[in-house]
């Protein structure tokens, strides 16, 4: 049974690990931090959580609030456990979190991100911009920005 609690100090050394998996497997993040640890934790955070299934740490979500809204940020799942709804329901988490806190939420996806792409589509999530990047080497050239489906 997967449960989304919030991070603790504890969970940094599975969460760092998971990244690295991450990383190697689906290229994100494109660059590797010089701190993972203080990267899973970006300025301005609302809040961070993690989703574990058994007990295991299996994926991680960051919100922050911005001038606007709320981002989206810091969001992966294990390798070894996609497809198993993780990441929507890190997603549908982090909508609840900007709810309660009554501010728009958006996310930046690099567009070397395609199975993260798939996903924000499916929860209908609507694509806003891309933005041309110089930061993603051979890996990618563009952030695309997306906004979160109207709650109605």
């Amino acid at each position: 049974m997967a449960i989304i609690r919030p991070r603790t100090e504890a969970d940094f050394v599975s969460c760092v690990v998971l990244l690295r998996d991450v990383h190697e497997s689906a290229g994100y993040p494109v660059n590797w931090p010089d701190d993972p640890k203080a990267w899973l934790t970006p300025p301005d955070a609302l809040g961070c959580w993690v989703v574990t299934v058994n007990g295991e740490v299996a994926g991680h979500v960051a919100v922050t609030g911005t001038a606007g809204g709320a981002l989206v940020e810091r969001l992966f799942v294990d390798p070894k456990q996609t497809g198993q709804g993780l990441g929507r329901q890190l997603l549908d988490h982090a909508g609840q979190i900007a709810g309660d806190h009554e501010l728009d939420l958006t996310l930046e996806v690099a567009d070397n991100c395609t199975a993260a792409i798939a996903l924000y589509a499916r929860a209908g999530w609507r694509e806003t911009a891309r933005t041309p990047v110089a930061w993603g080497g051979d890996q990618a050239s563009a952030v695309i920005s997306f906004s979160a489906p109207s709650s109605s």
